[in-house]
């Protein structure tokens, strides 16, 4: 494979978009550590802030406080550079890197799906109430349906914040799309200045994120022109 992209793009310039190519593989799959994971625990932090009980929302809440008040870049250096040197130990930077933005991504994702669920009005709360349901029937079958609705949007926008907080893992050691491209803006091989890789890098980036700002703008688009119908239909 990278044969036939020295054969197209000659060399450097070959050798080079392979590479940060190649590189770019690894900046998708600490995305979507990220996303799962974050998502996984922000769905645990989402259910305590909206739990009935006051001592876990509040406990919680200064969780979410804590990962959005603290800079990613600040997360990484305490947790890839910080840690290691304080205990003494070695921390891979695919863990480090993982579990920073993991952090992060569950801190943002449970305060876009609270706010999701939130939104909805007690009036449908106390409906379900009338019927005999319970809170979690209530929450099933009413409020989550609804609320999944209105965080659909945000969510898939969120995962273009999170490719973007991946270049700043190079900091740690970690082996992705910025880190090679900042090696070949280094070096002194004729045709690699800064000016000709960080625009490659810039397009990479924006070939990954561009998709996913657009189909986030498409879903709030179709299911907020769906809300204002099911609003009509119930008006009528």
């Amino acid at each position: 494979m990278k044969d036939a992209f020295v054969a197209v793009f000659g060399k450097p310039f070959g050798i080079v978009l392979f590479q940060l190519l190649e590189a770019t593989q690894f900046t998708i799959y600490l995305s979507l550590i990220a996303f799962v994971g974050g998502g996984l625990i922000g769905l645990a932090v989402t259910a305590a802030r909206v739990s009935p009980y006051k001592l876990i929302d509040r406990t919680f809440m200064a969780y979410t406080w804590l990962f959005q008040s603290v800079p990613l870049l600040m997360l990484l250096f305490l947790l890839g550079l910080g840690a290691p040197r304080l205990f003494q130990i070695q921390i891979d930077p695919w863990l480090a890197a993982g579990i920073a933005l993991t952090l992060y991504t569950s801190a943002y994702l449970s305060e876009v799906w609270r706010g999701a669920i939130t939104a909805i009005p007690d009036g449908q709360r106390e409906g379900g109430k009338a019927l005999g349901l319970t809170l979690f029937q209530i929450m099933l079958l009413i409020i989550l349906p609804q609320a999944f609705r209105l965080a659909i949007a945000p969510t898939v926008g969120f995962m273009v914040q999170i490719i973007k907080g991946t270049s700043l893992a190079y900091i740690i050691g970690f082996h992705d799309l910025m880190t090679i491209g900042k090696r070949w803006a280094n070096s002194p091989v004729p045709g690699t200045q800064p000016f000709i890789i960080y625009p490659m890098m810039a397009m990479i980036y924006f070939s990954l994120c561009f998709p996913l700002s657009l189909w986030a703008r498409r879903l709030e688009k179709r299911l907020g022109s769906a809300s204002s119908k099911g609003g009509a239909t119930a008006a009528a």
